[in-house]
């Protein structure tokens, strides 16, 4: 059973930053000058850990004006960055992370939460209640489509 909490300490954002790396830079092949950004200092990191305290997954929470800034949609926040390490996939993990990052999108007036997925995980957001909206598109070399769900 993994722990999730909000990332609070310098510790906890890197271990944040390091799943995040092992997932998309290291697994997927994304760019780390396109993985990290300047989103990352204001948004929410969420954090799964494991009960001996290793990381497993994480995901961030986009609000407040720069949501609106992004998606041009008060009442709208963003979910990004979602990565489960490969030793805890198939778990359900993923899902508790969604639903993690929903109740603090909630928690942060957010109304409507959307999210950008890559093509190969659309049948996972749709399970979770998510609907794909607009074409394909590519970001960092990769097929993805915005989702969006009434939180």
């Amino acid at each position: 059973m993994a722990r999730i909490r909000v990332a609070a300490t310098e510790d906890e954002l890197a271990l944040v930053y390091g799943v995040r790396r092992e997932v998309f830079v290291d697994e997927q092949d994304v760019p780390a000058e396109l993985e990290y950004d300047e989103l990352d200092a204001t948004s929410v990191h969420l954090l799964a850990r494991a009960e001996d305290g290793s990381p497993l997954g994480t995901g961030r929470l986009i609000h407040g004006e720069q949501a609106l800034e992004l998606t041009g949609r008060q009442g709208r926040v963003l979910l990004g960055r979602l990565a489960v390490v490969r030793t805890a996939r198939g778990t359900g993990l993923g899902a508790e992370l969604v639903r993690a990052i929903e109740r603090e999108g909630r928690e942060r007036g957010g109304v409507e939460l959307e999210l950008h997925a890559q093509v190969r995980a659309l049948g996972f957001y749709e399970r979770l209640g998510y609907v794909a909206e607009g074409p394909v598109y590519d970001d960092a070399g990769i097929p993805h489509r915005t989702m969006t769900r009434v939180l």
